[in-house]
C-alpha cells in the first residue's frame, strides 16, 4: 500500500495477510482526501475498523493532529503498531487492539473525522453510525467517511446527518457526510 500525499508521500507500507482485508485503493483515498483538503490538517481522526490502516496513515501523513486506529484482529493491530513505529509516528498515532463498539462505548474524546470501512460481509455500518451518533465521540461539524459494497444499499444515516459527497470504484461505494449537527442526532 502506498501513501498518496503529505509527509510520507510515496512511502510503501506492508499490508498484513489477513482474511477479508481489502485496503482502500490509492485512487479512492486520493479522491477522499481531495474532498477533505481543508479539514485534515490539525484534525483528530478515528479509523474505527482500521484493517490495513490506509485511511489513518494517509490522514496522519496529511497533517492530522491525532489518529486513533481501532482493529479487532490482534495480529493486524500488532502489524499497525509496527508500521507506526517505523514511521516514528507514535506521538500522534495510536493503535487500539479491540472491538470497535467497545471502543465507542468508552470513547472519551471527540473526533473531527471518522473513517468507517468495515468488512463488507459483516453488516456493521448501520450499527456503527447509530452508535457514533449517540456516544459523544464526534465534535461539532464532524464528518464521517463510509465505504460499503457497491452491490448493496448505502447505510442508514442518523437523523440530522446528510451526504456531502459520494462515489463508486470497483466493488465498493463510498460517501462522506456533511458537517454533523450533533443537536439533532442525540436522542
Amino acid at each position: 500500500m502506498r501513501i498518496v500525499a503529505g509527509e510520507w508521500r510515496g512511502r510503501r507500507l506492508a499490508v498484513p495477510a489477513a482474511p477479508g482485508l481489502r485496503p482502500t485503493p490509492d485512487r479512492v483515498r486520493e479522491t477522499l482526501f481531495n474532498w477533505l483538503q481543508g479539514i485534515v490538517p490539525g484534525a483528530r481522526c478515528l479509523d474505527l475498523f482500521a484493517g490495513a490502516g490506509g485511511l489513518g496513515f494517509e490522514a496522519a501523513s496529511r497533517g492530522a493532529a491525532r489518529v486513533v486506529m481501532v482493529e479487532a484482529a490482534p495480529r493486524v493491530a500488532a502489524h499497525l503498531r509496527e508500521q507506526v513505529r517505523l514511521l516514528d509516528a507514535a506521538e500522534r498515532m495510536e493503535v487500539v487492539a479491540g472491538d470497535a463498539f467497545q471502543y465507542l462505548a468508552r470513547c472519551d474524546e471527540g473526533f473531527d473525522l471518522v473513517f468507517l470501512d468495515p468488512p463488507f460481509h459483516a453488516d456493521l455500518l448501520d450499527k456503527a453510525l447509530a452508535t457514533l451518533a449517540r456516544e459523544g465521540c464526534l465534535r461539532p461539524g464532524a464528518r464521517v467517511y463510509v465505504e460499503y459494497a457497491a452491490s448493496g444499499e448505502p447505510p442508514a444515516l442518523p437523523e440530522g446527518w446528510a451526504i456531502a459527497r459520494e462515489g463508486r470504484a470497483g466493488d465498493s461505494a463510498h460517501l462522506l457526510t456533511a458537517p454533523i449537527d450533533l443537536s439533532s442526532s442525540s436522542s
